[in-house]
């Protein structure tokens, strides 16, 4: 049966609108939660080692995206690589674009089950990550300095190896579940 519009009851919209609201904000939520499994990555090739790509001299180029895409650092990295049976030690050296410079240094740990426990001064804890295939995926919280303040930031970092040479590297940073940023990385041997 055809109601025309002007005899619907607006009140009865308002009503509804919390449960509108209150359905979107889930909905977002659920889409925000859905992540890609290292698994995907099993038989992608080239495959990936991490202690034999980093073993050595490696130089990156990144960029910082706010939450809205937009770039908001650039910056180059240093790397230098020292394996030592089971662990690496990484130091990366940063200069951003405007002019600031950083170091982190860290110290990777290969499990006898085949994934990573990483230290650095600025990870809360130990990253963890999964090698499959061409790809590795890092869990990890940083310590993040921003305008004086610390904020403690989720990273949800993806590496691909692309070849003998590259490596392309993506991190998502998220707090309460949200995506704050994304840190994208190409590293060269």
């Amino acid at each position: 049966m055809y109601i025309p519009r002007t005899h619907i009851n607006n009140s009865n919209q308002k009503m509804h609108m919390p449960l509108y609201w209150l359905l979107m904000i889930w909905m977002v939520l659920l889409l925000n939660g859905c992540t890609t499994s290292i698994d995907d990555y099993q038989n992608a090739e080239p495959k990936f080692d991490l202690f034999k790509f980093f073993d050595g001299k490696t130089q990156a180029w990144g960029m910082v995206q706010d939450y809205k895409g937009q770039q908001i650092r650039r910056f180059d990295v240093k790397l230098n690589g020292v394996i030592s049976g089971n662990q690496l030690v990484l130091t990366e050296d940063f200069v951003f674009d405007d002019s600031q410079t950083q170091q982190r240094i860290w110290t990777i740990t290969k499990q006898p089950d085949g994934h990573y426990l990483g230290t650095a001064d600025d990870v809360i804890g130990e990253a963890v990550g999964y090698e499959k295939g061409n790809a590795l995926n890092w869990l990890y919280v940083l310590a993040m300095d921003v305008n004086g303040s610390t904020y403690h930031i989720n990273f949800d970092d993806w590496m691909f190896y692309q070849n003998n040479n590259q490596l392309f590297n993506i991190a998502k940073m998220k707090k309460w579940g949200f995506t704050v940023g994304t840190v994208t990385l190409f590293f060269q041997k």
